[in-house]
């Protein structure tokens, strides 16, 4: 039995990755401030004896026995992160060196999640690791995007001054169960949109392209990355390379739902990328062969259950 810490344990993917991990047989510490995760998503874990849920903010230190940590703290939705950008880049940047410094303290290995977001407005498609970017460093991403690019510098030098074992997951879009209503992102903006029978709004044309990952898929590929030897510690690509349009998400939502949701147009946010896909590469390589199973529209089909029967307060 490993004893393991996540941060941001009761947010949308870091609940999902508690649950993973304790079915596994480990022992779970999850740690978050509830800033955006709900104790809700975690709630029906507290009757087990080797789930602990601690109230504790990253940008402070934290002191534990543990074996490994899973850095996933961090709003991770633009409406969420733009609404205290110094809260984002303090969450990132300061969460990161206290992290690295109990795995440090306790030599546990550790894994940062990081996001496609460091590519910004990608001039190269699909992006592979060796991308360096296209970021604006003073835009209103900009709070989460350098701040997950000066967390895997800090990692990286962890590793190299201190010999910290490190993994960094650059996380593509991922969907799922338990995301919030709220919380701007595509996939549940539209859903909610559609079970509502509301207008379905999209920025911009639609033409702008994303690639959607199902949360089975990512917290798969997280605990393979988390089990490579200490040798491997570059960044790795996980997510979904199947390319689709904003438009032909939308449209497959509307025809799921069977909803009569119009489509409307509004002007393209700030800096919103033009195209996200991911090379998947390098994960296929080292990741024990690993690539996403679950279909969109397979997945988009569990997502939608899960919504209806959020919104009708089931």
């Amino acid at each position: 039995m490993k004893r393991i810490l996540v941060t941001g344990g009761a947010g949308f993917v870091g609940s999902h990755l508690c649950e993973r991990l304790l079915n596994e047989g480990n022992e779970v510490i999850c740690l978050d401030n509830f800033f955006t995760g709900k104790k809700s998503k975690i709630i029906h874990l507290l009757v087990n004896p080797y789930f602990l849920l601690v109230r504790h903010d990253v940008t402070h230190p934290y002191f534990a026995e543990v074996d490994e940590i899973y850095n996933l703290a961090c709003p991770a939705s633009p409406v969420h992160y733009q609404l205290n950008p110094i809260k984002t880049v303090k969450t990132s940047v300061m969460g990161a060196v206290n992290m690295l410094g109990l795995a440090k303290r306790v030599k546990a290995k550790i894994l940062q999640a990081s996001s496609s977001e460091v590519y910004g407005d990608p001039a190269v498609h699909p992006q592979t690791e060796n991308y360096w970017g296209n970021v604006n460093p003073i835009g209103v991403r900009s709070c989460y995007d350098e701040g997950k690019r000066c967390a895997e510098s800090l990692f990286v030098s962890y590793h190299q001054q201190n010999h910290v074992k490190i993994k960094i997951a650059r996380i593509f879009n991922t969907y799922g169960p338990k995301m919030e209503p709220d919380d701007g992102r595509v996939v549940s903006n539209f859903i909610v949109q559609a079970l509502k029978g509301n207008n379905i709004t999209v920025f911009g044309h639609g033409k702008q392209t994303r690639s959607f990952q199902y949360i089975t898929d990512l917290n798969e590929a997280l605990i393979r990355l988390m089990n490579t030897g200490p040798e491997f510690t570059q960044p790795v690509n996980i997510g979904n390379p199947v390319e689709y349009t904003i438009l032909e998400l939308a449209h497959e939502i509307i025809e799921i739902t069977g909803s009569k949701s119009r489509i409307i147009f509004k002007a393209l946010p700030e800096d919103d990328p033009t195209q996200r896909q991911p090379d998947i590469t390098l994960a296929k390589k080292h990741l024990n062969h690993w690539e996403p199973k679950v279909a969109l529209r397979e997945g988009l089909t569990e997502t939608i259950v899960y919504f209806d029967k959020y919104l009708q307060g089931k």
